[in-house]
């Protein structure tokens, strides 16, 4: 007689191995969400910083040509309060020059991005320049990462 063998996992061996996939998933799974929300955060910040280096660029712009009303970035005309971009929709988003969808962009006194998808409040707002007694303050420039 031929003695018969046996192969594979017996159920006590699986078992055990997807009780320890469950246990280091329940770690796991935390991490990748904090992640999820850096990486919301990082990318306000991001555009924060365009933003803020469009507004630098057209300002830039406007005294080299000595054109306070408009100047032309990348094709695009922006419109400009102050010699620096306002917050219409030709004006700061133009100076941007974001084709991406990742953002919308609400026009009015202040200018607010909004990251599409985001839990809550993940924007970045646009305040133009503004002018007290002769001198001119250049735009705030505010994020709000708290709902990332």
């Amino acid at each position: 007689m031929r003695p018969t063998k046996f192969s594979g996992f017996t159920l006590i061996e699986l078992v055990v191995v997807i009780t320890i996939l469950g246990i280091l998933a329940a770690f796991a799974v935390p991490k990748f969400i904090a992640l999820d929300t850096q990486a919301r955060v990082a990318t306000i910040n991001g555009l924060a910083g365009t933003v803020k280096s469009a507004a630098a660029l057209a300002r830039g712009m406007s005294m080299a040509t000595g054109n306070a009303a408009q100047v032309t970035m990348e094709g695009a005309t922006v419109t400009l309060s102050n010699n620096y971009p306002d917050a219409s929709a030709t004006g700061i988003p133009n100076a941007v020059n974001t084709a991406a969808t990742d953002f919308t962009y609400t026009a009015g006194a202040t200018g607010i991005w909004a990251k599409v998808g985001a839990p809550g409040t993940c924007t970045v707002t646009y305040a133009p320049a503004t002018v007290a007694a002769g001198v001119v303050t250049p735009p705030v420039i505010t994020t709000q990462t708290g709902g990332c």
